[in-house]
């Protein structure tokens, strides 16, 4: 099973959403939420993380996850992560109440392709406090991918998790998963990092991105939006239109994508020092914005 076939699978069965100029999109992926334990990527940039989702929620943004938002490699259960980052799945619970959530999933959390395993661990939870159980993301779903049309351009944008370009961490999952729990895990309390990630290993970085690109470049230049690498790409128009929204376990930072206003923008959020010594966490713009329409006639 080739690269190519696993991403016209799973834009084939992508769920569809439609938008127009109206809408606003936060991208986020490569969340790695954790158990808050030292191999928990995610725990230093929590607070920048919740941040940022209480301002997106706050100004009616849909969130979009693009995969590996739970750590479930190095962890055997959803609820210790639950447990260690109770704040910001609460957060995400407001998301999914006002139907503003939309999850992809990836590698890491490849689990939750399973409807039963999702509604088994993530519907409800135990609230000792109370003594009982009480709703979390009922009714949520997962896919592989979304596809997003514009309504009046028809313009279409292909959101997946991107290990579909990656084919040990796609087809034989299973045993990375083992090999990260078993070894890699207790190794990266001491620095070691696990060699078949690609965000660890640049010559499978530009392997996977390479295989995506000639993927796009078959399906006459759709806009693709992926993660997994964690390398942020915003391409010029007239460029392949292969963006990637980076992730959110950066040192001291965290990025994504934001479509607003028929619009795409490369984010970065992070934590500055005021003149006066006050930390703020504050959003800065990399790329864009640029407008959807103009990758729409792209040239290889």
């Amino acid at each position: 099973m080739s690269s190519n076939f696993r991403l016209s699978r799973a834009f084939k069965n992508a769920k569809r959403i439609a938008f127009d100029d109206s809408s606003k999109f936060i991208l986020f992926s490569d969340c790695h939420r954790g158990d808050n334990s030292f191999a928990d990527d995610f725990a230093n940039n929590r607070n920048i993380y919740y941040h940022a989702l209480n301002f997106y929620y706050k100004e009616g943004f849909q969130y979009f996850e693009l995969g590996d938002g739970d750590e479930l490699w190095e962890n055997v259960h959803f609820e210790s992560i639950f447990e260690a980052h109770k704040d910001v799945y609460g957060l995400l619970k407001k998301f999914h109440l006002d139907r503003k959530l939309h999850m992809i999933w990836g590698n890491h959390d490849m689990v939750y392709k399973d409807p039963k395993y999702v509604d088994e661990h993530l519907s409800r939870y135990f609230e000792p406090i109370d003594g009982e159980s009480k709703e979390l993301f009922e009714g949520i779903t997962y896919n592989e991918a979304i596809l997003l049309t514009h309504q009046e351009t028809q313009q279409e944008i292909f959101l997946t998790h991107g290990h579909q370009g990656d084919w040990w961490n796609y087809t034989f999952w299973r045993w990375s998963r083992f090999l990260v729990r078993i070894l890699w895990k207790p190794l990266q309390i001491w620095g070691i990092a696990d060699p078949t990630s690609p965000a660890k290993n640049y010559t499978e970085l530009i392997k996977i991105e390479r295989r995506i690109k000639k993927w796009i470049l078959k399906n006459d230049l759709l806009i693709t939006v992926v993660g997994h690498t964690h390398r942020p790409r915003f391409p010029e128009p007239g460029d392949i239109p292969f963006f990637n929204d980076g992730s959110c376990v950066h040192p001291r930072s965290i990025t994504g994508i934001e479509i607003e206003a028929g619009k795409i923008s490369l984010i970065k959020w992070h934590i500055a020092t005021t003149e006066d010594g006050t930390l703020r966490v504050v959003r800065v713009l990399l790329e864009g914005p640029q407008k959807l329409i103009d990758y729409k006639k792209a040239k290889s």
